[in-house]
């Protein structure tokens, strides 16, 4: 990725642990890295195709003079998010927050936090086979949708399964979704926890019946493993219901552990019977 660098942007802001530092403010250094495609805006001489980095410094000051944090941590996190959140062209972003007036009673030259935020892209598989399966599944949808630290890239079409896991119940209603996220692997699973709770997912029995699954298949090329989440998901290239529609929205997206493609997957999945 390219880059657009901001070194030593002076502001003079109100923010500190101590009622002193809120009420007399002091200077605040910010390094910031964009991380961004620079080419077509270099082969078209287009502003319009960068990212205006006069914009982005007297939006950083407002973010920074708009309200007071206690934390130089919470004031860089705020102001990493905003960024991402209002220049689209910005991929990733490095930003740095210096404090050179900090209460420390000796001699130093600043102290500063450093942060490196920025998109991520996550494939969701959602499935319902309770109650109004498709009104379940574009409800999820939707509020992923509205949610600001999400964009909804891609939707599969919807397919009828068979129900995966030995345990008799109905049919299913399967796909996935592509997005783009702020989130972490962690909050993205607290939110998608908390749609399936509004949609009264109950976890009662593995692989049962369920109004909304809603599960993590692949973060970025991202290998992983809590007491939670496991990525890539485990079991992914055994469900036929998620390799389908994987092989739709990107065929040639390789398995970060098996190395192969979403269509050779799909290939030697064994198909099920239809639904």
């Amino acid at each position: 990725m390219d880059e657009i660098r901001i070194d030593n942007l002076e502001i003079f802001a109100h923010h500190g642990v101590f009622p002193e530092e809120k009420e007399r403010g002091q200077y605040f250094y910010v390094n910031l890295v964009l991380y961004t495609d620079l080419r077509l805006a270099g082969k078209r001489d287009d502003l319009k195709l960068s990212t205006d980095y006069g914009d982005v410094s007297l939006f950083l000051e407002q973010q920074l003079t708009g309200r007071t944090f206690d934390l130089i941590e919470a004031a860089a996190e705020a102001a990493a998010e905003a960024i991402l959140l209002r220049y689209p062209l910005v991929r990733e972003l490095e930003l740095e927050l210096r404090k050179p007036s900090a209460p420390i009673p000796m001699r130093f030259d600043s102290v500063s936090v450093k942060l490196r935020r920025g998109w991520h892209q996550a494939y969701i598989a959602f499935g319902s086979n309770l109650g109004d399966r498709r009104a379940y599944i574009d409800n999820a949808i939707k509020a992923l949708k509205e949610d600001e630290r999400n964009r909804v890239e891609k939707v599969s079409a919807i397919l009828e399964t068979r129900p995966y896991g030995g345990v008799e119940q109905g049919d299913f209603l399967n796909g996935v979704l592509k997005l783009d996220t702020l989130y972490t692997p962690g909050e993205l699973l607290d939110k998608l926890h908390e749609l399936e709770q509004e949609a009264g997912r109950e976890r009662t029995i593995r692989w049962g019946p369920r109004t909304l699954d809603l599960d993590i298949l692949l973060y970025d090329r991202l290998v992983y493993e809590d007491k939670d989440l496991i990525l890539p998901h485990p079991d992914m290239q055994n469900r036929d219901f998620v390799l389908r529609p994987m092989a739709e929205l990107a065929p040639w997206l390789r398995h970060p552990l098996l190395g192969k493609t979403m269509k050779e997957l799909l290939e030697e999945c064994p198909s099920p019977l239809p639904a």
